[in-house]
């Protein structure tokens, strides 16, 4: 697939992916959604050296402002695969092997906010707002937004935020639990990336677990502390879990392979 609406730059190992509608506010319309799933499901795959990605939007005004509302008067019956769509994209990165995080340096509202919500850490800048206003349409969220936001923030909270349409800003966020740092505006994306290469020391096939023990917690009908048993059972058999334990005694930096 061609991107036409990502732009893709590679440095050191470290995908920035930015959304690049600057005049429509990077809003996630459907030729945005199939490149983004495609991205996630059949190009990152393949970068055998990723440490890791980071999402940012295009221009200073918006991160992702929401889903193309134009499309949105065509929909009728169709609502339901519009979210089913949007979920299983959003899906496959939560569930990405190797960190994802949101510089947000903008407006992250609706499905912006939603995108957010399933990287694994979120960077915010000072300018960043964020906002579920979805009952303003006089629909709900619909990729995840419910759900992500109540893991983060709690249910009574994530209730005012979704009713209300409110939009918070950076401090707030954070104080919330829904980002993780706020930088200065400008700083996001230097920050996810020196949080990507602090990560990449780590054991991968670890830090792969991680991600997949943590998700667990959160599935329907997987016991989070079983899956945790195994995870952990499988980095034991590890070349990496060696070579970690040995630096450890030898006193030196682990030289990490991935095996």
């Amino acid at each position: 697939m061609t991107y036409e609406n990502l732009l893709l730059t590679h440095e050191n190992n470290i995908l920035l992916v930015t959304f690049n509608r600057e005049k429509a506010l990077n809003a996630l319309n459907t030729r945005t959604m199939q490149e983004l799933n495609y991205l996630f499901a059949e190009d990152l795959p393949t970068r055998k050296d990723l440490k890791g990605v980071v999402l940012t939007g295009a221009g200073d005004r918006a991160f992702v402002a929401g889903a193309d509302i134009k499309e949105f008067l065509d929909l009728d019956n169709k609502g339901q695969n519009m979210a089913q769509y949007g979920q299983d994209t959003f899906f496959l990165i939560e569930r990405f092997p190797k960190p994802v995080i949101a510089a947000v340096n903008g407006f992250a509202l609706g499905g912006g906010c939603e995108l957010a919500m399933a990287c694994h850490l979120r960077v915010a800048g000072e300018k960043a707002r964020f906002g579920q206003p979805e009952v303003n349409l006089g629909i709900i969220p619909g990729y995840g937004g419910t759900q992500r936001l109540t893991q983060l923030i709690g249910k009574s909270k994530a209730l005012e935020f979704c009713m209300t349409a409110d939009m918070i800003d950076a401090p707030e966020a954070y104080r919330l639990g829904l980002v993780n740092y706020v930088v200065p505006a400008g700083e996001e994306v230097n920050m996810a990336k020196s949080l990507i290469e602090k990560i990449g020391t780590k054991g991968p096939i670890a830090i792969a677990k991680v991600i997949e023990s943590i998700n667990a917690y959160f599935e329907d009908g997987v016991d989070g502390f079983a899956y945790e048993i195994k995870a952990f059972g499988e980095t034991t058999k590890t070349a990496d879990f060696r070579e970690g334990a040995s630096a450890f005694v030898e006193k030196r930096v682990a030289n990490f392979k991935g095996e």
